[in-house]
């Protein structure tokens, strides 16, 4: 039985070329699309289905011959047109359920198709080319600026090995020259492991390591600069942690020093809590959390999406007042996701930040069962009394005009004007950072004092810093 125009006139304006042919392989029906991609006007019909797919079927005294799979299954067939050039096709030909000895083929042309995913795939190589060069570039340039930086900081070195017979503001300017080169050097590797991240060519190096004396190295690299500041530093670390485990020590300790460095900076009053704990094991391997709290100004809900974006800060603000390239947190968060973990912040404007993340390291069966010795202790447990009562102390001092607010902003200016009489700029900057902070609630009259004194710091100017200290002495 065959099928007529009337019984297939519901796809006769199909998108798709549909054809139908029958067990002699004879079309006897074909719809507008396939006539006009076909370039066939009237007389498709009657031909020999091979006259379309040559490369498919056959011609044969029965009929055709083919080894096409019939079936729901598109196949990828070269479709012919009349003037003999061709196209490709995803084609799907199945027998007819109603009409016994009735094929169906319908066709879409993917020649487009086919042609985009060539252009696609030209512009992923030229993406991933350039990104080999960029990368490239980049380590050479890096490798290239640490030459002069170290160059620089030897002969600083040099100098400062003998300071006898300068003068102090040689000495001064000196020691600014080293710190200026140690923070290039932060800068150079902080964007040499981006690069690498990026590129995909970043490996970690595990090895066996003590674990405990990773940390106690962390801390003793903070502990002065927190301490100085006035805060308060907690480290705990869990007994079930084995003494010995196995993972890249040098990133681990580099993503801690960055979470312990934000939290130095954007902490005034208060203290910074370290904590590692272990959470899970499977088979060889531990998941390590830690978590890195302070008492600081606090991110907002909304502005927490950007933090772990490359060469972005809360706030354009954030980078005038604190510096940083916005690279550091993107950084840490690739590195605890190479390790297998993940980073999660929680935070409230003016109550402080958590950073919390979790790694995954191995441990060799002489450890297995081995906590550490030197981490015997219990931790610290802050009930929720305790940890109420210290927000609403760390709230008070925050509140201008507050008892607590005084005495740290007296405590703060006495330190500040003990490091100007010394000459130490660096570290009175970072006390009257501070002093600002516990200022941002205060009457607009205060806040202009405290600028004049933050822009004579800034100057070194001796005199104006002491007439700036008196004034804000007598306020309080």
């Amino acid at each position: 039985m065959e099928l007529g125009e009337n019984d297939l006139f519901p796809i006769d304006n199909a998108l798709e070329m549909i054809l139908v042919f029958d067990r002699k392989g004879v079309i006897s029906y074909a719809n507008d699309a396939a006539k006009k991609k076909l370039e066939y006007e009237n007389d498709l019909c009657g031909r020999h289905v091979k006259d379309v797919f040559p490369n498919t079927f056959q011609a044969t005294e029965d009929g055709f011959a083919t080894e096409y799979p019939f079936g729901n299954e598109p196949q990828n067939l070269v479709a012919y047109r009349k003037n003999l050039t061709c196209f490709p096709v995803e084609a799907k030909i199945v027998s007819s359920v109603s009409h016994a000895g009735t094929y169906i083929c319908m066709a879409n042309d993917i020649l487009e198709k086919e042609f985009l995913s060539r252009e696609i795939e030209q512009v992923r190589q030229e993406a991933q080319q350039a990104l080999k060069v960029k990368s490239e570039f980049v380590a050479n340039v890096t490798h290239e600026l640490r030459t002069p930086v170290n160059g620089i900081l030897g002969n600083v070195k040099e100098l400062l090995d003998d300071v006898e017979g300068m003068d102090a503001r040689t000495v001064k300017s000196l020691r600014l020259v080293e710190r200026c080169c140690g923070d290039m050097h932060k800068i150079i590797n902080n964007v040499l492991d981006f690069s690498k991240l990026e590129a995909g060519k970043f490996t970690l190096e595990p090895r066996r390591f003590h674990f405990r004396n990773m940390l106690d190295y962390v801390k003793a690299k903070h502990i002065s600069k927190i301490t100085e500041k006035g805060l308060g530093f907690f480290m705990t670390v869990s007994p079930q942690i084995p003494e010995y485990v196995i993972g890249d020590e040098l990133r681990i300790g580099q993503i801690l020093d960055n979470f312990l460095s934000n939290a130095l900076k954007f902490t005034a009053v208060g203290k910074i809590t370290l904590e590692a704990l272990r959470t899970a094991r499977v088979n060889d391997k531990l998941e390590l959390f830690f978590m890195v709290s302070d008492s600081g100004i606090g991110i907002d809900k909304a502005d927490r999406d950007k933090l772990f974006q490359s060469f972005s800060q809360v706030d354009a603000s954030i980078s005038r007042k604190f510096g940083g390239t916005g690279l550091g947190l993107n950084i840490c968060k690739q590195l605890v996701e190479l390790m297998g973990g993940r980073v999660e912040v929680e935070s409230e404007k003016n109550k402080g930040s958590t950073f919390s993340f979790s790694i995954w390291v191995g441990i060799s069966e002489e450890d297995s069962d081995t906590p550490s010795q030197q981490g015997e202790m219990k931790p610290t447990v802050f009930t929720t009394a305790a940890m109420d009562e210290d927000e609403e102390r760390f709230a008070n001092i925050r509140k201008y005009g507050t008892a607590e607010n005084k005495e740290n902003l007296k405590k703060n200016l006495s330190k500040l004007i003990l490091c100007v009489e010394m000459e130490n700029w660096e570290k009175a900057e970072m006390f009257m950072e501070t002093i600002r902070q516990l200022t941002e609630e205060a009457p607009q009259e205060v806040k202009r004092v405290v600028l004049r004194l933050k822009m004579a710091i800034q100057k070194e100017n001796y005199d104006k810093v002491t007439a700036g200290y008196e004034e804000l002495n007598k306020i309080l």
